[in-house]
Parts: structure tokens; C-alpha cells; sequence
């Protein structure tokens, strides 16, 4: 057993967690603090080297007394000693040389000038001499020596000598710029007129280390503190793993030498050191290193001497830099947020998002996620998902890029395993989406109409909502009879059947389809978007006015005809126009707005077609009217009406059912009553007028011309003829929209004559 060392230590655990010790510890052992491996863990005590170690720990106290607790561990070297071993530790020198003493091939005369001394000592005991820069000093007992702090042991086969750093006779000086410390200690004993002398020199590299702005601690040592006859072998290794040199490079390891120094450069996140973290005004690190350095002489003799130096490295504060990375995917809709770089010693407590607060983990309920994962550099990282539809994330629309910008604020805490400090990280992460959504409306069938709903979003202002070319507004919807409500949260509209704007498809007395549109589009690209919804319906009268000419009637003859009378008895004015299905007590009739007998009513903006549903008595001749159907027109929206036998219109007509005769048990002659008409008001795409109201004529009725055959009329104007017979009255205003080259008009007495090129 070797003196008592009073020493504050840092130790090493297994999990490369260090940690300095609140107190001394007293240790007795023949064992380097570099050599153990687990000091507290479990108290079980391991070395590199042979020996016995016992450790005291000033917290365990038993009834007032120190307990002690007796940890044995015997290991055997796995490579064979040198003729001569020096070792640097972190807190001693040390050499060791060979129990067969082989005496050099020369002297010198220091070695003459230390026997004088030996030889006339009066005792046999073993002592020792030191020499300081030359200065011989005097002997002194091994007994003595060991109290200064110095350890002397004759093992099996060695001779070791320790000494602590710092002694006084022990000496510091400066080869090649590098500080170094030597003790040189003479042992010797005389038996009779015989003296034994052991000559031991320890020297050691004394430089701390450096840190290099490009990310290497340096470490330096001069290149011959030994005498060698041929450049030395030099292995470098990291918390006592030794390597060889192309292992050591492949690790980033450098090492040179230069003018008679090695220079030794490690990367400061090399493998094999190890980092702390902790918060002082910021999140740093600082990156330890023990390094390992074996270098192998050979003396003129031949005599090999190894020199192990154990250095403990420590880099200068580091900031901790933490990153997030931005890996969202605007067509996935989600948040995607990577931190990375966080060090093994840092854990993620909580995050805060958007000024609210979350533990982790977050609850299964809820649609974030946060995924942790280890990376190969010794750090772990965390993903953390949001959708951006989550109420949490704040969304603002940018006129200036079109679009929505979606932003999340997060705050993460993450708690640091040193003192459990926490540290704080934030991001801002925005998101912009240009690709908007047109609104999507969601719509309903209802007995008696089509509903939409449309429920609000940010970006609904970069769409326009129309119905046809009218943009969709209070007003149009009370001009149109439409149930218009709008508030913050949604839109509803409710559009009545018959009303402006629907389509109607498959009329049966059975039913038939309407359709409603509504268009939106985008006002700065002018994309167009429809929301369409068809529905069906039943209804026992109506009447459609059609944009292509065509009136579509189903009416109701159970009162209009005698009972049991059948309706397929009845026509239009041209008798050959009948109904295109009947039933029991209904009729359809569907035909060209100007055949079947039709007869056409002009007024200053509007044109009335008008025909008559007739029941045929059967075995007579005889027809009774008993019903008017009529559909208007604005002239407006009428294209090329009196230029050619062709209807187009730019809007559907308002139609209208008279019921003009009723049919009673008994009763041979129609009773005639005033009846309000069945009206329906299909929709308009161009501006939306209200019914025409006719006033009554000044001059006679309205005169009907009639023509029943044609002869020799130039080509073409056959149908121009057709459409202008019909016209009763004319008004200046729609003399002057008709501007036909081959014909002329002349107002008298309001009774139109007509020239057609002095063919009539």
C-alpha cells in the first residue's frame, strides 16, 4: 500500500455522464484515477493495473461512524512489461523499471558523482537522492520520502516509484516551447563495500490543451523526452482505447510532428468524448476528452522504454446550436417540423403552440404528433406534425400573394439534465397557400325548392358568387324571391321552385327534374366553378317558358271538362296540336311558341305568345276554350325574332295558365270565370325585369292577318312574312330596334301596313 492521496475527483461514469464530486475522497490504492472505469456504480471497483483498492464514502454513516466498504478487484496486464515503463497520469508520474538491472555501456560523470554519497552512507537502509536542475540534493530515508508524498515498491520482478506533481524536488522547464515536469530520483543501498544504485527519471508533457477555431483541442508533447537511436512509434487513443494509426486518422485524429514536437489535433465531437450541456444565458457545451498517447523508445543499449501519458481535455464553452427545418408539404395540409441537433442529455418537455401549452405526450385524442428519433451523431431529434385545418393554427389570407398564409408559433422546453435547468427554443414556421379552394357549397332538395349552405372561410373573399351574370346579393335575392341569410359563420340560400335561374329537364305528368347553378369564380384568375344540384319534384299545373321557343304545359282538366270526359279530347287552337301525354285528369302539351295557333302581343318591352287549350266535343266540330296559356318575354333578350323563323332568347319567359271555363254536373254551356293565372318564373341570365302589365287598347281590337298561302315571294321571305302578320301593335321604340332592309313600316291610326318591295 502506497500513501494517502486527498484529491477532488471527476468521475466518468459509464453513461459518459461526469460529474464532480461535492466531496474528497480518500483513496488507497496502488491504482491511476485514469484506470478506474465505474467508481460509485453499484460500488463495484475496477482497474487496468493489479491491486487492491479501498473506498470511503463520507455519506454513509451508521450510529455516528464512518462505514467503510472493502471493494476487491485483481485484473492481470494483457501485454508484458518493458524494461522500462513511465507513466503521466492526470495527478502523478510514475516509472517502473525491470528487476534485472542491466548496467549501461558507459558512464557518466553525474553517475560518478551520486556513488560518492552512496559510499560513505553509514547504514545499509535503502534511501534516496534527488537532483534538481543539476543540483545534487541530499539523501533521505525512503521512510521519510513516503511522507513527502512519494511511493516507493520493490513487486515481483520491479521496481516502482511515484511521485505527486508539484513536488519541491521535482523541477519544470520548457523543450521545444512545451512545459514540462521531471523528478529524477537515485535509489540506492550499500552492503559492505557493495552499492546498489537505481537511476529512475520521470518526464512529463505538462501542456493543457487547446481549442482551435476550426473545431480541433490540440494537445502537444515534445518529440524526445527519452533517448532513441530511431524515430519513435507514437499510438494516440481516446479514454483508454488504443488505436492504430490509420484507425486514428479514419477518426479524424491528426498527428504531426514538428521540429522535434508532436502535435496532436482531435475533432472536437470525435468519438469517444464526452459532452455536457447546461444554460447560462444561452444552452452551451463543452466536449471532454481522455487522452491516451503511448510512445516507445529505444536507446543505444536497445533498451525499449514506453511512455504513457494520460491527458483529461476540455474544450472551452460551445453554443448548443438547435435547428428546426421546415419539412412541411402544402398538399399534405399538415405542419411538419424537424428539431434537430439536440444532444443526448436534453429531453423535450412541453411545447407551447400559438401561446398555448402542451405536455408531452400529447393525449391519443388529440391530431398532433411529435416523433423522437436517435441520429448517428450522438443527438436525437423530434417531428412535430399540425394540421393546418386545426383550430390552433392562425390563418391570414395575403391579397398581396393570393393566398393564405398559415401560421404556427411553437415554443419548445426542453429540460436539461445538468441541475434540470430548462432551456427554451422557438420557431415560427408559415405556411403560404396559393392553390385556394373554391367555396364548396353543400345543397339539399326540399318539396318546395333547392337549399344551398356554404360555410365560411378565410379566402372566400377571392371568389365571386353569382347566379347566372347577376353576383348574388340581398337585393337580387329579394328581386328574385330567393331566402337569402349570410352571417360570419355560413351562407344560406334557399331558392323557391319556379323561381329565377332553374333549368327543367324530363317534364311528365309524373314529375319532372329541376336544376339549380351556382357559378363562383375567381376574380383574379377567372377560374369558374359551379355548384350544381338536381332535384325532383311533382307538381299537378305548370307552365315553362323556354329559352329555345318551346312552351311546356301540364294542367289540370278534372273542373275544365265535362266529368268522365276524357283529356286527351283536348288541343291547342290548331287542333292538330294535342296533348303529348294524359292521364286520368291532366294533360301535357308541349309545342313551339309560334305554331300551333299561337298568337303574339307586343308591347314596348315585351312580347306575349298566347294560345288556348280547347276541349273537342265528341261527334261535333265544336270546340269550348277552356283554358289561356301565355308566356312573355322582355323584347331584349330576343334575338333575330322577325328576321327569321327562329326563336333564341336570352332568358326564359314568364308563364301564365287562365282557367277560363268550368265544367259542372248538368251544365251544357261553360260557365266563364275570372280566375287569377297560374304564373311560373323561370330564370333570367341577363337584367331581370318585372311582369309586363298591358293597357287596353285605344283603337279597335287587335287585328289578326291571316295568311293562307303564299305565291312567288322571293326566296327567304316566306318566314319573314309568317312572323310579321301576327304583329298587332307597334311602338316606336320597337320600330326602331327591327331594322330589316327588304321591308318598311308606316304608322296609321296604329293599323300597320306593311310593304314588302311592292310584292304586297
Amino acid at each position: 500500500h502506497f500513501s494517502f492521496f486527498f484529491l477532488p475527483l471527476s468521475v466518468t461514469t459509464m453513461t459518459a455522464d461526469v460529474v464532480l464530486l461535492p466531496f474528497r475522497i480518500k483513496l488507497q490504492c496502488t491504482y491511476s484515477v485514469a484506470g478506474l472505469h465505474r467508481l460509485f456504480s453499484m460500488y463495484k471497483f475496477e482497474s487496468d493495473t493489479i491491486g487492491v483498492g479501498r473506498i470511503v464514502h463520507p455519506e454513509h454513516f451508521s450510529e455516528g461512524r464512518c462505514v467503510t466498504h472493502a471493494l476487491n478487484k485483481t485484473c492481470s496486464p494483457s501485454l508484458p512489461w518493458s524494461p522500462r515503463e513511465v507513466t503521466c497520469e492526470i495527478n502523478y508520474m510514475e516509472v517502473s523499471v525491470r528487476g534485472k538491472i542491466t548496467c549501461t555501456s558507459g558512464t557518466k560523470k553525474d553517475d560518478w558523482s551520486a556513488v560518492k554519497p552512496a559510499h560513505s552512507s553509514t547504514t545499509s537502509d535503502w534511501q534516496v537522492m534527488f537532483q534538481r536542475a543539476g543540483e545534487q540534493m541530499a539523501p533521505m530515508k525512503l521512510s521519510r520520502a513516503r511522507k513527502q508524498g512519494y511511493a516507493f515498491d520493490l513487486t515481483n520482478g520491479r521496481l516502482v516509484f511515484r511521485a505527486p506533481y508539484g513536488q519541491p524536488e521535482s523541477f519544470r522547464t520548457e523543450v521545444n516551447g512545451v512545459p514540462i515536469e521531471m523528478v529524477h530520483a537515485t535509489v540506492f543501498s550499500r552492503q559492505h563495500w557493495t552499492v546498489i544504485m537505481v537511476d529512475l527519471v520521470a518526464a512529463c508533457s505538462m501542456y493543457e490543451g487547446s481549442y482551435d477555431d476550426s473545431g480541433f483541442v490540440m494537445w502537444k508533447t515534445p518529440e524526445l523526452l527519452y533517448p532513441s537511436v530511431n524515430s519513435t512509434q507514437i499510438i494516440v487513443g481516446l479514454s483508454g482505447e488504443c488505436d492504430e494509426r490509420s484507425v486514428s486518422e479514419e477518426k479524424g485524429y491528426i498527428v504531426e510532428r514538428d521540429n522535434g514536437t508532436v502535435h496532436i489535433s482531435i475533432p472536437y465531437n470525435a468519438e469517444g468524448g464526452y459532452r455536457k450541456s447546461f444554460v447560462t444565458g444561452g444552452l452551451y457545451e463543452f466536449y471532454i476528452f481522455h487522452l491516451y498517447f503511448e510512445q516507445i523508445f529505444v536507446d543505444d543499449d536497445h533498451v525499449e522504454t514506453v511512455l504513457r501519458i494520460h491527458r483529461t481535455l476540455v474544450t472551452p464553452l460551445l453554443p448548443c446550436l438547435l435547428f428546426t427545418d421546415n419539412k412541411t408539404v402544402l398538399g399534405d395540409r399538415v405542419f411538419t417540423v424537424y428539431l434537430g441537433n439536440v444532444p443526448e442529455d436534453i429531453a423535450l418537455a412541453s411545447v407551447q403552440l400559438n401561446g398555448q401549452d402542451f405536455q408531452l405526450p400529447f393525449l391519443n385524442t388529440s391530431s398532433y404528433t411529435i416523433i423522437q428519433a436517435v441520429q448517428p451523431n450522438n443527438t436525437h431529434s423530434y417531428t412535430l406534425k399540425v394540421p393546418f385545418d386545426d383550430p390552433i393554427v392562425i390563418q391570414q389570407v395575403s391579397k398581396e400573394d393570393a393566398g393564405i398564409h398559415y401560421r404556427l408559433d411553437i415554443n419548445y422546453t426542453l429540460l436539461v439534465e445538468f441541475l434540470n435547468e430548462p432551456y427554451y427554443h422557438l420557431a415560427s414556421i408559415v405556411a403560404l397557400s396559393t392553390d385556394v379552394s373554391a367555396p364548396a357549397f353543400d345543397a339539399a332538395c326540399s318539396e318546395s325548392g333547392i337549399s344551398f349552405k356554404l360555410d365560411h372561410r378565410p379566402f372566400d373573399y377571392l371568389w365571386e358568387i353569382s347566379v347566372g351574370t347577376d353576383l348574388l346579393t340581398s337585393e337580387l335575392a329579394a328581386q328574385y324571391g330567393y331566402i337569402l341569410s349570410n352571417d360570419s359563420q355560413s351562407l344560406l340560400l334557399n331558392v323557391p321552385l319556379f323561381t329565377h335561374g332553374y333549368q327543367y329537364n324530363n317534364v311528365t305528368l309524373k314529375g319532372f327534374f329541376a336544376l339549380f347553378e351556382i357559378l363562383v369564380r375567381n376574380h383574379e384568375t377567372s377560374e369558374v366553378q359551379t355548384a350544381v344540384k338536381t332535384c325532383p319534384f311533382i307538381s299537378n299545373e305548370l307552365i315553362m317558358c323556354s329559352t329555345d321557343g318551346t312552351m311546356t304545359v301540364v294542367v289540370d282538366l278534372s273542373l275544365a271538362i265535362p266529368s268522365g270526359s276524357s283529356p286527351g279530347r283536348t288541343s291547342l287552337k290548331d287542333n292538330k296540336c294535342g296533348p303529348k301525354e294524359t292521364d286520368d285528369t291532366r294533360a301535357l302539351f308541349s309545342y313551339p311558341l309560334n305554331s300551333c295557333g299561337s298568337i303574339i302581343k307586343l308591347g314596348k318591352e315585351s312580347v306575349t305568345y298566347q294560345n288556348a287549350i280547347l276541349y273537342n266535343k265528341q261527334d261535333s266540330d265544336d270546340a269550348t276554350e277552356i283554358m289561356v296559356v301565355r308566356c312573355t318575354y322582355p323584347l331584349a333578350s330576343l334575338h333575330r325574332l322577325f328576321s327569321l323563323f327562329r326563336f333564341e332568347s336570352d332568358t326564359a319567359g314568364v308563364g301564365s295558365i287562365v282557367h277560363t271555363t268550368q265544367f259542372t254536373t248538368g251544365l251544357q254551356s261553360p260557365t266563364i270565370k275570372p280566375t287569377a293565372a297560374l304564373q311560373t318564373i323561370p330564370a333570367t341570365e341577363g337584367q331581370s325585369r318585372d311582369p309586363v302589365s298591358f293597357k287596353p287598347a285605344v283603337h279597335p281590337p287587335a287585328r289578326y292577318i291571316k295568311i293562307s298561302r303564299m305565291h312567288n315571294f322571293p326566296r327567304g321571305f316566306g318566314p319573314v312574312i309568317f312572323n310579321i302578320i301576327q304583329l298587332v301593335t307597334l311602338s316606336k321604340n320597337v320600330r326602331k330596334s327591327l331594322k330589316m332592309p327588304h321591308y318598311h313600316f308606316k304608322r296609321s291610326k296604329d293599323i300597320i301596313d306593311c310593304y314588302i318591295n311592292s310584292h304586297i
